[in-house]
């Protein structure tokens, strides 16, 4: 075991990877209470498959390591160094030779390394411990099938109840593991030679009733909910014959020669017309035809170790749609338990070559060679699964055709903001495959943030014919439309998208920001407490969820859920915003101004976290830094609110030594051009700026503008102040606010 977490030893600090978010960071929602694991249990389509016993470790995982991915790494390569142990122990107790030379090859070679290194596949490694201890255990029920046909031998119930027990657990971690019954039987004919049906077949029946019942649940599953099924999966019975026969020897010599291992091999084209392509499944069933012929000469085990890896392979041979048919044929984590047949075959033969040739060292030799050569080509396989971009660089630089990892690398440049490499690698998938409905789907969003909507809206469109059942592209064309202004028509894409899927956190997210949009707050807030119900941890949802209370007027929700955001996202600026402005609203002013502060920290050029921040120092009556700060918003960006203020403080400071009469004029003019010179705001700020100026005429012609403006839109408060200023113009003086604060407040509005 210690030797196996060594040669591992690269995997432990790898990240998610690929579809691993699909049983860990992706179902949050899933993993944060027991009403997320009852749900896991009882409702077969809450995951990608039912594998509930697999998805409940992951949220044992969770409640114990959050998403701290290194002991999800060490479980599964414990899993899978346990079940080499268990391999070693079934053989042993079957009289297999060359027991632990099978246990140390399964354990260190390479091509396990997507099942023990690959964090979904805990599905792998767990239901082979499952799957072998059942048969341990069966084993004892049956008295180790014993090689006599005596009939009175002792058989323990307990033993038998455990074997089911663990056989459901098998089943329950995944499916694959159904060939069981049909194992045992196996076991029963290669050690006597026949199968009866009292001692045999008869306590084998209830395996087989569970086998069939979820076996099918799977196969539908695959299909109606995993999406096995479409043009990829087109395929007349003579091409899924010469695919069979293909991966039965494919995985055969990645066995024997693990040379190019990769994690998503060529997609090969079975062509019935081609007279060499039906060598391999022609050769397939010749070979395990000879090995029955011999099997009296040979013995009964070779051609047992023969079915027993064909057997167990069936299910991912081709005859049945397996959803990773879709890009590849052959994947190294389906030949995971049938390899155990082909290892336990060469290690005995190893063994029995040895005692043979009277070599009992010979072994021993072999293993000292290969074991360590098999060790390290499982250190160098482990680098490929560090991460993400690593995972399809590795791929690519194995099988440059592979559409799916040019999309994939071209998603994680995305989300790395290299968009024109993005766009590069959508492009070759597409290429490669141009009815890949998910390259066009990321090309659209790539494109949709680049600015280029038209172009997006065609790729997700183009998504969309290719596969009506994907929910994504209506919720990016939803996405677009908003840009474009048709909120309506994104809100229409918003609720097709969770008709077609209806957990997606991020299209109730999108779709309650529609909805805000229009107005329709109440609406909004339910939608984003729907994609919190699905994502506690999302952080914008949190955060729009708080500018939802506030535009209502509940300061006090608003704030706990900007505080929410910033717990879960402490760089999220925007929530640190939305809590100052709430603050603000409450009066409270030193907590206002210090959320605005670790804002504008966050994001300094964001301009109205600068505005905010001005307004709130401003109102504390901490006036020279609020200039700056306003000076700050407008170098950012020209605003004629914010040149507004700024004129005003200028113009009517109490401190001597920040005003300045000419600038004051200069911000007041802009702001007055800006608003169309029909504003009396502005005008009003502009008349009190010449009046600092020393221009008391201007002051007076201006005021009087602002006053019948005033008068016009029926503001009694402002009509009121100007006229009180006038008549300082009028006597030559200047307004100045009263005492060390803004004492008639802020600028006016």
């Amino acid at each position: 075991m210690a030797v196996t977490l060594l040669a591992y030893w690269p995997a432990w600090p790898g990240k998610f990877v690929w579809d691993d978010d699909a049983w860990t960071t992706g179902i949050s929602g899933l993993l944060r209470d027991v009403s997320g694991l009852r749900l896991i249990w009882c409702q077969p389509t809450a995951l990608q498959q039912y594998y509930p016993l697999t998805a409940t470790t992951f949220w044992i995982d969770y409640h114990f390591w959050g998403f701290w991915t290194l002991p999800y790494h060490l479980e599964n390569i414990l899993l899978h160094a346990g079940a080499g142990l268990l391999f070693w122990k079934l053989l042993r107790r079957l009289a297999v030779p060359g027991a632990w030379l099978a246990a140390a090859i399964f354990a260190l070679h390479p091509v396990m390394v997507e099942s023990a290194g690959w964090i979904t596949e805990r599905k792998n490694v767990l239901s082979l411990v499952f799957f072998l201890g059942s048969l341990l255990a069966y084993g004892t029920f049956a008295s180790d099938w014993r090689e006599t046909n005596d009939s009175a031998a002792p058989r323990r119930r307990s033993a038998y109840a455990l074997a089911i027990l663990l056989f459901l657990g098998a089943l329950f971690s995944k499916t694959t593991t159904f060939s069981l019954p049909a194992v045992i039987l196996l076991i029963c004919w290669w050690k006597r030679g026949c199968i009866r049906w009292k001692q045999d077949v008869l306590p084998t029946l209830p395996f087989f009733g569970l086998a069939i019942g979820l076996g099918l649940t799977t196969f539908w599953l695959e299909k109606n909910h995993v999406g096995a099924r479409g043009s990829d999966f087109a395929l007349t019975f003579a091409e899924r014959g010469l695919i069979a026969g293909r991966a039965f020897w494919f995985y055969i010599g990645q066995l024997v020669w693990p040379a190019k291992l990769c994690f998503v091999y060529p997609r090969w084209q079975p062509n019935p017309g081609s007279g060499w392509q039906w060598l391999f499944p022609l050769t397939a069933i010749g070979a395990l035809f000879t090995l029955w012929q011999f099997r009296r000469r040979i013995g009964r085990g070779p051609v047992s170790a023969g079915f027993f890896y064909a057997g167990t392979l069936f299910p991912v041979l081709g005859f049945m749609n397996v959803y990773g048919m879709r890009y590849a044929f052959v994947w190294d984590h389906w030949v995971y338990l049938p390899s155990l047949g082909l290892v336990a075959l060469a290690a005995a033969l190893v063994a029995r070559g040895a005692g043979h040739f009277r070599q009992p060292a010979l072994a021993g030799s072999l293993a000292v060679v290969v074991l360590p050569v098999l060790a390290g080509l499982t250190w160098r396989q482990c680098g490929m699964y560090a991460n993400l971009e690593t995972l399809w660089q590795t791929t690519l630089a194995r099988n440059p055709g592979s559409f799916l990892a040019q999309n994939n690398l071209g998603f994680c440049l995305f989300k790395d903001g290299s968009l024109d490499e993005a766009l590069a690698r959508y492009n070759r998938s597409l290429q490669i495959k141009p009815d890949y409905e998910v390259a066009h789907n990321n090309l659209g969003t790539a494109l949709l943030q680049k600015g280029q909507v038209d172009k997006a809206i065609a790729h997700f469109q183009q998504a969309m014919q290719i596969e009506p059942n994907y929910s994504d592209p209506y919720m990016n064309l939803g996405n677009a439309l908003v840009q474009k202004g048709d909120v309506d028509g994104a809100i229409v894409n918003y609720q097709k998208s969770l008709q077609i899927k209806s957990d997606q956190p991020e299209a109730y997210y999108n779709f309650g920001n529609a909805l805000l949009k229009k107005g329709d707050v109440d609406k909004a807030i339910i939608l984003y407490q729907t994609a919190l119900h699905y994502r506690p941890d999302y952080a914008e949802a949190r955060n729009n969820l708080g500018n939802a209370y506030f535009m209502q007027g509940r300061m006090d929700e608003a704030i706990a859920e900007y505080q929410l955001a910033v717990a879960i996202s402490p760089d999220n600026e925007f929530a640190f915003n939305g809590l100052g402005n709430a603050y603000l609203k409450k009066g409270l002013l030193d907590e206002a101004i210090a959320n605005f502060q670790k804002a504008g920290q966050i994001k300094p050029e964001y301009v109205e976290i600068q505005n905010n921040l001005g307004t709130a120092l401003l109102q504390r009556g901490r006036v020279a830094e609020a200039m700056v700060h306003y000076q700050k918003a407008l170098q950012i960006k020209p605003d004629p609110e914010i040149q507004n203020t700024l004129a005003w403080i200028l113009a009517t400071a109490p401190q001597r030594s920040l005003r300045n009469g000419n600038q004051a004029v200069e911000l007041a003019l802009q702001a007055n051009d800006l608003t169309g010179g029909a504003n009396p705001v502005p005008l009003h700020t502009l008349a009190a700026a010449y009046a600092e100026a020393g221009r008391f005429g201007d002051a007076v012609q201006t005021a009087q503008k602002a006053l019948a403006l005033a008068q016009a839109a029926g503001r009694p408060g402002l009509v009121e102040q100007i006229n009180a200023e006038l008549k300082l113009y009028l006597a030559g003086l200047p307004f100045h606010q009263e005492g060390k604060g803004p004492a008639n407040g802020s600028a006016p509005q």
